[in-house]
């Protein structure tokens, strides 16, 4: 079944297809897989932590390794046995040999996740704040959970044994934790102290608890981001109809006047093209005043995103021509001492423009792609506020 936000994108009513996206219910994002990034440095429990919540034991079979020495070498998944589609991964720790800061491009390696859980242990490391600005560069979500709890409740035990007392601790450990997170620039960070050993005692419950309350808002923000790829099907689909009906009926015309009148009207034919292919696409300044309307930004901002084809191509339009012409009234003037330099100059001209056509029609197929992308480009700009909403 072809959904109305699809059919709004093949008409190109893009403030259409952006308002049936944000108005579905939160249900209706429910089949969207969620991937979840377990990151951290090594030997700080993340694939404690997946275990922990997977509810597998150290020593089943399908359960991440574990161990003193550092044991995940290369990102690995696995399937959240009841939360559906959501996949968690088990992440090399941050600073280990596999991870060669010289040579690893740290956003392309973590961009196609969705969401993410930090684990750290002890304090908050610089290793942390790295990977917070990262997320917050690609405008994603995450955790932050401290493990080894238990470790740092029997620490505070021995040091204080007088002054002692569990939920202090533990209060004080979180508000650091959150403390770091702000300074970040990260607001109401989500902390979650954590024992993988006792994964029913202190807030592992809740971080359970947290994610399965999240998930559909998580989903939906992950589907907003994932849009403009979404789109790309019916944008590719978009483009083939615009070539068949354009370029096999209208377009034989405007080629054919390019090349009986002088070179201004073919930039104006192309001018119009341009902006038809636009309009065709939702790309005019009505739709994308609607469109900024419906999200909150202004013309402007939609426009900065866009990077099609403009004045520059209408002039390579007429390039050959325009050489032509050029050359040919240097030569009359300069070159009519060197009657064989003028032949070969004159037969360079004749194949140029002989191309011509062939040139034009790649310009206006580049023309037709240009607008796809455009449009793709600016869905990602209308929604990327919607989509890096904090949960």
């Amino acid at each position: 079944m072809v959904e109305d936000f699809e059919v709004a994108i093949s008409q190109g009513q893009l403030a259409g297809a952006v308002s049936h996206v944000l108005a579905k219910p939160l249900p209706f994002f429910n089949s969207t897989p969620l991937h979840i990034a377990v990151v951290g440095e090594p030997g700080s429990g993340k694939s404690s932590s997946i275990n922990a919540m997977l509810g597998l034991r150290a020593d089943d079979p399908r359960a991440a390794a574990t161990g003193i020495q550092m044991t995940t070498v290369q990102v690995k998944d696995y399937p959240h046995p009841t939360l559906p589609q959501v996949i968690l991964w088990d992440h090399p720790g941050r600073g280990t040999p596999t991870f060669r800061e010289d040579k690893f491009e740290k956003k392309d390696d973590l961009n196609h996740f969705d969401f993410f859980i930090i684990v750290g242990s002890q304090r908050f490391r610089s290793t942390h704040s790295d990977l917070v600005r990262e997320i917050q560069d690609m405008g994603k979500s995450f955790y932050f959970v401290r493990t080894k709890a238990d470790l740092d409740l029997s620490a505070a035990k021995r040091q204080q044994p007088s002054d002692y007392n569990e939920e202090k601790v533990l209060l004080h450990i979180q508000e650091d934790c959150k403390e770091c997170l702000v300074r970040e620039g990260v607001r109401d960070p989500q902390v979650f102290i954590v024992s993988n050993w006792e994964a029913d005692c202190f807030y592992f419950p809740l971080l359970q608890e947290t994610l399965k309350n999240d998930l559909l808002r998580l989903k939906r923000q992950v589907f907003l981001l994932r849009f403009p790829s979404i789109c790309l099907p019916i944008l590719e689909k978009k483009k083939t109809t615009v070539e068949e009906k354009i370029l096999t009926k209208r377009l034989v015309l405007l080629v054919a006047l390019g090349s009986l009148v002088p070179f201004l009207l073919p930039i104006f034919l192309f001018r119009k093209f341009h902006s038809w292919c636009f309009l065709d696409f939702g790309l005019d300044d009505q739709s994308l005043a609607a469109l900024a309307q419906r999200v909150g930004k202004t013309s402007t901002a939609l426009k900065a995103a866009m990077q099609s084809l403009g004045m520059f191509s209408a002039i390579l339009w007429v390039l050959p021509d325009l050489v032509g012409l050029s050359v040919m009234a240097y030569e009359y003037h300069r070159w009519e001492h060197f009657p064989i330099f003028g032949c070969l100059l004159s037969g360079g001209i004749l194949l140029l423009r002989t191309y011509r056509r062939k040139i034009r029609y790649f310009m206006l197929q580049k023309c037709i792609s240009g607008a796809a992308d455009d449009t793709q480009r600016l869905l990602s700009k209308a929604l990327e506020a919607e989509g890096g909403k904090s949960i």
